[in-house]
């Protein structure tokens, strides 16, 4: 099984896919087309993935990193989709992606005796994660905690007027970006052609035209069933109505904001059951995030407006014994949730998933979040109707092979990593590597410093 994906092998795929007739043609190579192409390939479907851009360029990699368990949704009184992301949490913790993932310890801070509410909160989570057969060594049952032990595990909280804490536990992904790229290994593994650059300009039900972005070529893939798993664009292949929402980040100090390996769970004054998080990172960094702002404009790669910023910087310090301030801020990056068009704000609209077929027979699947990637993708190939053979991807462990560590780049990135992206991860060129393989490029100084020698190992490797 051979699960490298390089400069070479993709010129080997584009060749075949044009003289081939594909079952499946996935257009998007975001966690969901990824999911896509390794379903289908998985059930002897003969599939072809088309990126109009690289691996994970789009919403994938742009999420706060936390395989969720459904607790926001079980709130609201979603108990189905609150159900469906306890389990997919659990097959990705502890049967294909293990390697990928890993327990994070949250702290909800009390100012008072109170916080029954909070509690009773995480209690029904951990009767969602009991239900889903996650066992209790991947995700132990939340707990209250003195304030000496709240301090211990945070010890940046502002200690006037803590009283404690409650203690629960999710799930986080080592990096989202790794989590799409080893989905598409895992699928050429089994047979999936994986194509990027890539540029769909029509799609049909039988196939759709591309460019080849890397000569200017355009070349034509046919199909029996084609998937439009394009995200937030969806909408620009095919008939169907987004409302996106944006979730910033600000990439902060781990030390320098107070955080050791637990994160925070802030609540937003004024608003039930929405929070921030301050998420510890392994390379000594931290994500504060998020926000929910309803946009009419879809960059390829959306900015983090300066209102954003204030916010999530005034939430932090309300908890903080040190206010975090501009200085404090070393990147930022914002995603969009392909959310669909409903009534009400983003913030309270579905994240549901939904497969809508054309009447030129395009299948398009949208909605949805990151930790329920698998189910969208089963739903899509189901879809097509062209296979009787069930969904097998939650008994299919993702690929994983990370080098051992070399001479040092970046916090937490060596030569052998970039040499790894290079050979096996389809990293064509120096910002594969620095913002999608790696997330050197969140950290613009990073970025600058680790970039004339990640040029010079594309040359050489």
């Amino acid at each position: 099984m051979n699960t490298s994906l390089n400069a070479a092998r993709r010129e080997h795929d584009l060749e075949a896919a044009q003289r081939e007739v594909a079952d499946v043609l996935v257009i998007g190579g975001g966690v969901t087309g990824a999911g896509v192409a390794l379903d289908a390939a998985s059930r002897g479907l003969k599939t072809v993935l088309l990126e109009a851009h690289d691996l994970a360029f789009g919403t994938s990699r742009w999420s706060s990193k936390l395989v969720h368990g459904g607790l926001r949704y079980l709130a609201k009184g979603d108990v189905r989709l609150a159900h469906e992301s306890a389990v997919e949490r659990g097959i990705l913790m502890t049967r294909t992606a293990p390697h990928l993932t890993r327990t994070l310890p949250m702290l909800f801070p009390l100012h008072s005796t109170a916080g029954h509410v909070v509690m009773s909160g995480f209690r029904a989570g951990n009767a969602l994660r009991i239900a889903a057969r996650t066992p209790s060594d991947v995700l132990p049952g939340p707990r209250r905690v003195p304030r000496h032990e709240a301090l211990a595990l945070v010890p940046g909280l502002d200690p006037a007027g803590l009283t404690g804490g409650l203690l629960s536990y999710d799930g986080q992904l080592v990096d989202d970006a790794k989590l799409v790229v080893a989905l598409a290994r895992t699928a050429a593994g089994y047979g999936a052609r994986i194509i990027t650059r890539a540029k769909v300009s029509t799609l049909q039900g039988d196939g759709a035209e591309a460019q080849d972005t890397l000569t200017g070529t355009t070349f034509t893939v046919r199909a029996k069933a084609v998937i439009n798993a394009t995200g937030v664009w969806a909408g620009t292949l095919a008939p169907v109505h987004l409302r996106p929402s944006r979730g910033s980040h600000l990439v902060v100090d781990a030390q320098s904001a107070g955080l050791t390996g637990t994160a925070l769970t802030i609540p937003v004054p004024g608003e039930r059951h929405r929070y921030a998080f301050l998420l510890p990172q392994a390379n000594g960094r931290a994500y504060l995030g998020l926000t929910d702002e309803p946009v009419d404009d879809v960059p390829d790669v959306p900015a983090v407006p300066e209102s954003d910023v204030d916010f999530l910087l005034t939430i932090a310090s309300q908890v903080l014994q040190r206010d975090l301030t501009r200085a404090d801020v070393i990147g930022s990056y914002a995603g969009l949730r392909p959310l669909l068009q409903a009534e009400g704000s983003t913030a309270d609209l579905s994240r549901h998933h939904a497969v809508l077929t054309a009447p030129n027979g395009v299948i398009t699947v949208v909605g949805g979040k990151l930790t329920t990637y698998r189910r969208m993708a089963a739903d899509a190939v189901n879809a097509t109707n062209l296979t009787r053979i069930p969904c097998r991807t939650k008994d299919i462990r993702l690929v994983d092979d990370r080098p051992a560590p070399t001479t040092p780049i970046a916090p937490g990135v060596t030569e052998a990593d970039v040499v790894h992206a290079i050979r096996h991860e389809g990293a064509l060129d120096a910002d594969d590597v620095l913002d999608r393989r790696t997330r050197i490029g969140l950290v613009p100084r990073d970025r600058a410093k680790a970039a004339p020698e990640i040029a010079e190992l594309l040359t050489n490797a």
